[in-house]
């Protein structure tokens, strides 16, 4: 279809073009219809149907039989380091992490700080919580201890995964100082920190708060993932802060699929 049919159809069924467009995903429970519009200007996308962020985004593709197809390519030009990643496997990384963070707690609805570096393990992390409806929130690796703590203060994260550090031109950034730092200054504090050592830096871990990103996964059950409503938030991304107060603008998984 050309851009024009796309918009005329668009234009004259509105509702049905979005639902026409939600059906490119898989549902647990198919919504009733694409704009709930009763508390205008407070509007919401398919509110009545139940979804899964990561059923869609990986293990469809496992079940379709897509599993050995690559999912990700990893290509830093940093550390030299290259590599692929099938669905399959990605699959099984982000169950068992998913399992790992229900195991210390994490559920549906609860808030996850993401302090990494782009590498897949930021991916798996994003992942895992959408697997359990969990809400997650990445914020710049590297970002200064006190942005990162008002981010802290404003999701109140059960769960903070971060990494030992950032590799960039010519030097290492060291996060898990950052993080320490930006906990020190938070009044929310979160029930646990997930650490990801990098080979680059290891890191100290806190007693009694941080854990082992490798070990904590150890002999946990792989969690199935948990159908949420189509405007259930799926990630909360915060603006500058450079007008004021971040700001967290949320988004719902449904809307973000048919868009």
């Amino acid at each position: 279809m050309s851009y024009a049919e796309v918009y005329d159809a668009w234009k004259s069924d509105p509702d049905g073009f979005w639902m026409k467009a939600a059906e490119a995903i898989d549902w647990d429970k198919k919504p009733s219809k694409a704009l709930f519009d009763e508390n205008a200007p407070e509007y919401e996308w398919f509110a009545d149907g139940m979804v899964n962020t990561c059923w869609n985004a990986v293990d469809r593709h496992v079940e379709n039989g897509r599993g050995d197809q690559t999912a990700i390519i990893y290509d830093s030009p940093i550390t030299g380091t290259r590599k692929s990643i099938s669905y399959v496997m990605l699959r099984n990384r982000v169950a068992q992490l998913a399992g790992a963070l229900r195991a210390k707690g994490v559920e549906k609805g609860d808030r996850v700080i993401i302090y990494m570096p782009m590498i897949p393990e930021a991916l798996e992390a994003m992942l895992a919580c959408a697997r359990l409806g969990a809400i997650h929130s990445v914020v710049f690796g590297g970002f200064a201890a006190h942005e990162l703590a008002v981010r802290v203060d404003d999701a109140k994260p059960k769960c903070i995964i971060a990494a030992s550090c950032g590799i960039e031109p010519g030097r290492i950034v060291h996060y898990k100082p950052l993080l320490d730092g930006a906990l020190a200054q938070s009044e929310h504090q979160p029930d646990f920190c997930v650490i990801l050592q990098r080979e680059q830096e290891v890191a100290h871990l806190e007693e009694g708060r941080d854990v082992n990103w490798h070990g904590f996964q150890y002999g946990v059950e792989p969690a199935d993932c948990v159908p949420v409503e189509g405007n259930h938030p799926a990630y909360i991304l915060y603006t500058s802060g450079t007008t004021g107060q971040p700001k967290g603008v949320v988004r719902p998984p449904a809307a973000t699929w048919s868009r």
